[in-house]
């Protein structure tokens, strides 16, 4: 119809245009009669069960309603859920990126100054991050246990500016931020920070960000990780154990050998704090010097057969992360082996896999600036993929511009209403063509419908 907001325009006039869902097969043609033969409870029509989702200034007593629909698929009652129990003001919609996390503390990046460089395995540097010279001396905003921070730097003093995420590991009410980073072949970021970074240096950090963040409640806890991806989840195990909680905690963690073993001593010394705090450690390949029963428990790897002849239950709160084929594999497995999906919780390091409906999936080349020759505008950073490339006007979009990228996107409706393309906006500003039906969350951005006003830092 050349009218990029007509998905727009349809919602916002209640006219989603949903199928019905079929419940016994047969014969439909034009012209036949349609007889309704029931009415189920609360009589709540497609168009306002939409409508709740979708569109602002909703209905709580429809919501709650809606909530008592039988009918209604769990998809669907827990997005209604996450925005009947959303007890913020600042934006967003829940039940559309429910797993977004709170505001960032400041937008954009803020000098900080390195505290301490600590050494904790043969490949890995934990850099602990204060308030700098000239700061008021209020100290920085609290982090929740999950949560990651970006880095801005140079490697060297003529060299372009590098973005990386990096996962908070220490105490999330701590004075200073942590991150742990791991020496990666071929990483030109990661060796200058296990290298050439030094107590009293100056970094640029964003706010604290993410959603992958310890759930309240009373249920247990399974932390599940390997190699690096214990940065994270070790956070989980600090707020876990400052809290001398008293749920069943188990600390699961895979690594190569003892000299790839990160944070050995620090977690059990967490760990004791708990009162119902268990603990098994896997190596791959063991060092012969590596001793059994103290520097680990068996030979293996992470997988659902360990969590069996451990014991560990299935109704629990299971947070993952790890390389992509830990993360691949175990979360398939724990579906498997029957834990509720909805308690399957995974933080990825690098680009998340991408949603692109009716597109057959196919491998992708590395991300790359789009053909052709090079924009003219404002300098776009995909801080998850490592790309910085200037904007080119050609594109309506920053998803379109993505796309030629080749960065990894997920995508819906494409003109501002599903928010499946929701993403973290580190820095920078956009602008909107057409205009949300309801604007993302506070430090998000919509990269369907936006464009940069200025350079962008966008968390993808």
């Amino acid at each position: 119809m050349a009218e990029p907001a007509m998905p727009a325009l349809l919602v916002s006039h209640h006219r989603p245009g949903f199928y019905f869902r079929v419940l016994e097969e047969g014969e439909v043609g034009a012209g036949d009669e349609i007889t309704k033969v029931a009415d189920g409870p609360e009589r709540i029509t497609v168009a306002d069960i939409d409508g709740l989702l979708y569109l602002p200034n909703t209905s709580r007593e429809q919501l709650e309603r809606s909530l008592r629909v039988p009918a209604l698929s769990q998809g669907w009652k827990t997005s209604l859920k996450a925005i009947a129990e959303q007890k913020t003001s600042d934006g967003g919609n829940r039940g559309l990126t429910a797993t977004s996390g709170p505001p960032p503390a400041w937008p954009g990046f803020r000098p900080l100054r390195v505290a301490t460089v600590v050494r904790e395995a043969a490949n890995v540097v934990s850099l602990s991050i204060e308030q700098g010279d000239g700061a008021d001396g209020t100290p920085l905003p609290a982090a929740l246990p999950g949560q990651f921070l970006v880095l801005r730097l140079r490697t060297t003093p003529d060299g372009p500016m590098l973005l990386r995420n990096y996962s908070m590991s220490g105490a999330p009410g701590a004075s200073a931020y942590r991150v742990s980073v791991k020496r990666e072949t071929n990483g030109v970021v990661s060796s200058y920070l296990c290298d050439d970074v030094h107590a009293g240096d100056i970094l640029e950090v964003s706010a604290p960000r993410g959603g992958f963040i310890l759930g309240s409640g009373d249920t247990p806890v399974v932390l599940l990780s390997a190699g690096i991806g214990a940065t994270p989840v070790l956070a989980m195990l600090h707020s876990l154990s400052s809290a001398t909680s008293r749920r069943e905690v188990w600390w699961i963690y895979g690594a190569r050998k003892r000299a790839e073993h990160p944070f050995a001593k620090e977690a059990r010394g967490l760990l004791q704090a708990l009162v119902n705090g268990r603990s098994h450690i896997t190596y791959s390949k063991p060092d012969p010097g590596d001793k059994a029963g103290v520097d680990y428990d068996s030979v293996g790897h992470v997988d659902t057969p360990l969590l069996d002849r451990l014991g560990v239950t299935r109704a629990a709160d299971f947070y993952l992360c790890g390389p992509p084929s830990f993360l691949r594999d175990l979360t398939a497995g724990l579906k498997t082996w029957g834990a509720d999906s909805m308690r399957i919780h995974t933080e990825v390091f690098g680009a998340e896999a991408a949603i692109t409906p009716g597109i057959a999936p196919s491998s992708r080349p590395p991300v790359h600036a789009p053909s052709g020759e090079p924009g003219s505008g404002p300098q776009i950073s995909f801080t998850r993929s490592g790309l910085t490339v200037p904007w080119d006007s050609r594109f309506s979009s920053l998803l379109e511009f993505a796309e030629a990228c080749d960065v990894p996107v997920q995508w819906s409706c494409r003109t501002g209403v599903c928010h499946t393309c929701e993403c973290a906006l580190i820095g920078g500003t956009v602008q909107y063509q057409p205009d949300p039906l309801e604007p993302p969350a506070k430090g998000n951005l919509l990269i369907c419908c936006s464009t940069p006003s200025s350079e962008v830092e966008v968390d993808l």
